[in-house]
């Protein structure tokens, strides 16, 4: 029963006057036998609901000052709020003590090691994949390139169209690109990115990204229609082939951890100009021809040239100032020279007993 319904209420020309300042001690001390038996944040809710709530001991005291006097209201409406606040402050300190004390007991209840390996279970691995994207961000780092990233889903402008691509380009037609009913598409290369960086950044620029790249492929030994790309563009003034060159050889050196024989052709790829195609004498058969370089002996590795003027204009960069060069390679061709892989595929199919291969990076084993 509120404690309110236990006082005699006498209008104020009786001789008998409520005197509720009374009620708080108890109240007060009932509040601290209360607290010291809370142990858990369940019971001194409990213990707020009691004391703190709409139906408890504050509250009844609160709608008792109706039947005071001005005088007396104020009075003992103060000494109710000096306790209100005293309580509420305690009720904080036990919240955050107990709180504190079930954390700590749920960590020591459900404390694992990680750094074991859990009994009859092999070891995690790093994907081949990421172990190249990895090394891949070490190297271009050292070299004072920016790690960037950008959206999978992509507009045809950042896509296509910023980088240079006609209107009527065929990798605009829905065979070789993933397009959603909105009108956006799947990106088909890791360009966007230097689009995006173009537009953030300002020369001098050195920028790579890597990441997923889609496209509509026939699955084989050496494509798949989800792979992954490594793209990167230097600008500034002065920028020519033979710092292209440079960077090529020096990412390769590192890569790889040894000289490897390289040879550029003239290809044609809408961003660059000139553009030149890059390849590697095949690291699986020694360049005497296997299913993964298709028994040339060689394997294209990555495009590459002199970024186009438009690609720099889209960019909101002068052309007519600075120039630069842009590469692009897939790392999942890249993974398989680096690890002897002679098949993309083992690379997506989920398989953990090949991912469990690489939980040593050393490992160059032929699967």
């Amino acid at each position: 029963m509120p404690l309110s319904e236990n006082w005699t209420y006498k209008s104020h020309h009786s001789p008998y006057k409520p005197n509720m300042t009374d009620k708080l001690a108890p109240i007060a001390a009932a509040f601290q036998e209360a607290l010291s038996q809370a142990t858990h944040t369940k019971e001194l809710e409990a213990v707020k609901v009691r004391f703190l709530g709409k139906k408890g001991e504050i509250q009844a005291l609160l709608v008792g000052l109706k039947d005071l006097s001005g005088e007396e209201k104020a009075q003992v409406g103060k000494g109710i709020n000096e306790l209100k606040q005293s309580l509420t402050q305690e009720i904080a300190n036990a919240e955050a003590r107990l709180v504190a004390q079930e954390e700590q007991a749920a960590l020591a209840s459900s404390w694992i090691d990680v750094t074991l390996n859990p009994q009859g279970q092999e070891a995690g691995s790093l994907h081949p994949i990421t172990l190249v994207h990895q090394r891949l961000e070490e190297i271009f780092e050292a070299m004072g390139f920016l790690i960037l990233d950008g959206p999978h889903v992509e507009t045809d402008y950042y896509n296509f169209e910023a980088l240079n691509f006609d209107p009527h380009h065929p990798a605009r037609d829905m065979h070789d690109t993933f397009f959603t009913q909105g009108g956006r598409l799947l990106r088909t290369q890791t360009s966007p990115i230097q689009i995006r960086g173009m537009e953030r950044l300002k020369p001098p620029i050195r920028m790579v990204g890597t990441g997923k790249v889609f496209r509509c492929e026939r699955l084989d030994a050496s494509h798949e229609a989800c792979f992954h790309q490594i793209e990167g563009m230097m600008i500034d003034k002065g920028i020519n082939v033979g710092h292209l060159i440079h960077t090529m050889k020096v990412m390769l050196s590192e890569m790889f951890e040894k000289e490897v024989e390289v040879r550029l052709r003239p290809g044609y790829f809408p961003f660059v100009e000139p553009g030149y195609e890059l390849e590697i004498a095949c690291l699986l058969c020694g360049g005497k021809g296997c299913a993964a370089c298709k028994k040339l002996g060689w394997v294209e590795l990555l495009g590459c040239g002199m970024v186009h003027p438009n690609v720099l204009k889209a960019g909101g960069i002068d052309p007519t100032v600075y120039s630069g060069f842009a590469f692009g390679m897939g790392t999942d061709r890249l993974a398989m020279q680096r690890y002897q892989i002679n098949d993309i595929r083992h690379l997506h199919n989920g398989d953990l007993s090949f991912n469990r291969r690489f939980s040593t990076a050393s490992q160059y084993q032929v699967y």
